[in-house]
């Protein structure tokens, strides 16, 4: 027998579990799969817990928001372009279930890449060996030609990007997003921090310009975030800094200029949650009103998962 005394349990008070509120209940669970079912049957057999659940009502809130006339704010990092969801994105905005997109630098120039070229993301770690990482100047020629262009005629600066590569009629148009967009009139905004995009490596890059013209896309999404109250949506696909950043003032500036932005949805869908789009996006936005949901998973999986559920739950509508 143990020298060290131990608690006496017999005197414990306990329940019976059939009094007790639970979490998760039968009618709750999953449903079993099976070949060929359609896709509303798959998605009424997933349990309604937890992230299975947020995907719904996130896909619900941007059915609702379209129907009421509200915006609909989706923002991405490059690695969205790079996983091949341009085509996903650009058939949701074609749809009316995206009404403004705005990115980092980034994702504005790999889809520059895919419509000219067909392809994109260089492999970094034996070019960066060399120093020729980044050096592509046919991309850089484009980009930094459309920030001069947007500073010289007042244009956003993704849709200055959009305007040259419908302009040189590129070979695979259908498939970048910026280009589609502006054949769309719909705005995508390219926000830009200085030095952190391959274009800035040239010689041709104009820093005024691409501040002017990343400044005015600044102007042109606040505008956008002061209406989204009441029934809006904020997307942050898979940018970590930058995009959960510059949403952030141009909240600020919104709320400052006395719009009524609140009660809105928030969503942050990336591999990893990050500190700044769960602060920024998914919890600050919508303290005084509005829900906010984080979602983990791989790109080329839950981007497409959520628009087809977005398509059925409009079909039901």
């Amino acid at each position: 027998m143990s020298i060290y005394p131990e608690i006496d349990l017999n005197s414990i008070k306990t329940y019976s579990a059939t009094q007790r509120q639970s979490k998760v209940k039968v009618d709750t669970i999953a449903k079993p799969l099976t070949a060929g079912m359609s896709f509303k049957k798959f998605m009424d057999s997933l349990p309604t817990i937890l992230k299975a659940e947020d995907i719904k009502h996130v896909a619900r809130a941007i059915v609702n928001a379209k129907k009421n006339q509200k915006p609909i704010i989706a923002m991405i990092g490059g690695h969205v372009i790079k996983t091949g969801c341009s085509p996903i994105l650009t058939d949701l905005t074609k749809n009316g279930f995206i009404t403004h997109l705005a990115s980092n630098g980034a994702a504005g120039i790999h889809d520059t890449e895919l419509a000219r070229f067909g392809h994109t993301s260089e492999d970094v770690g034996p070019q960066l060996e060399d120093g020729s990482f980044g050096m592509a100047s046919d991309t850089a020629a484009l980009v930094n030609q459309a920030a001069i262009l947007a500073k010289s005629k007042k244009l956003g600066f993704g849709e200055s990007v959009g305007q040259l590569l419908i302009e040189e009629k590129g070979p695979y148009l259908e498939k970048a997003l910026i280009a589609q967009a502006f054949l769309q009139q719909v705005p995508y905004t390219l926000h830009v921090a200085l030095g952190t995009d391959i274009v800035h490596q040239h010689p041709d890059a104009d820093g005024s310009a691409i501040g002017d013209a990343s400044l005015r896309d600044f102007r042109i999404l606040a505008h956008t975030v002061s209406n989204i109250g009441n029934g809006g949506v904020v997307l942050n696909f898979g940018s970590a800094v930058v995009m959960p950043e510059v949403f952030l003032k141009a909240l600020s500036i919104s709320r400052n200029l006395k719009n009524d932005v609140f009660n809105f949805t928030t969503a942050n869908f990336d591999m990893i949650q990050h500190y700044r789009p769960n602060i920024n996006v998914v919890n600050r936005p919508v303290l005084k009103g509005g829900d906010g949901y984080a979602i983990s998973g791989h790109h080329e999986i839950m981007i497409p998962l959520m628009a087809a559920m977005i398509y059925e739950y409009d079909k039901q509508s």
